[in-house]
């Protein structure tokens, strides 16, 4: 197996990262709605500060790309009824999430070329 060309510390989510994925665990446990399975694991490991892979970071990279038109969507982020795809998108550790896996991801593709 290929040596990561980041530190397990960077690869390790933020505080707030995992506060996004452990506010988008318990919206999911009180509406029974937002994300799969995968994203309901993706939560675990980022509220438990596990490393992230290299696959990992492609893949966060990958979901935040394709699912930043849900922001547009009907109750993005309302306090009282938020769409499914808002929790999903805080399981993968929201904008947060997002930030920091965009800076891991450049790093990855400056250590490739």
């Amino acid at each position: 197996m290929a040596t990561s060309s980041l530190t397990e510390k960077q690869r390790t989510p933020t505080a707030t990262v995992a506060r996004e994925a452990e506010k988008g665990l318990a919206l999911r446990e009180k509406y029974g709605r937002g994300g799969t399975d995968v994203g309901r694991r993706r939560a675990n490991q980022l509220k438990n500060r596990e490393p992230v892979s290299e696959r990992d970071i492609k893949s966060m990279y990958s979901y935040f790309a394709r699912h930043d038109v849900d922001k547009r969507g009907k109750n993005w982020a309302d306090k009282d009824k938020p769409s499914a795809g808002y929790i999903a998108w805080l399981l993968w550790g929201g904008d947060a999430g997002r930030t920091w896996v965009e800076g891991l991801h450049e790093k990855l593709e400056k250590s490739d070329a």
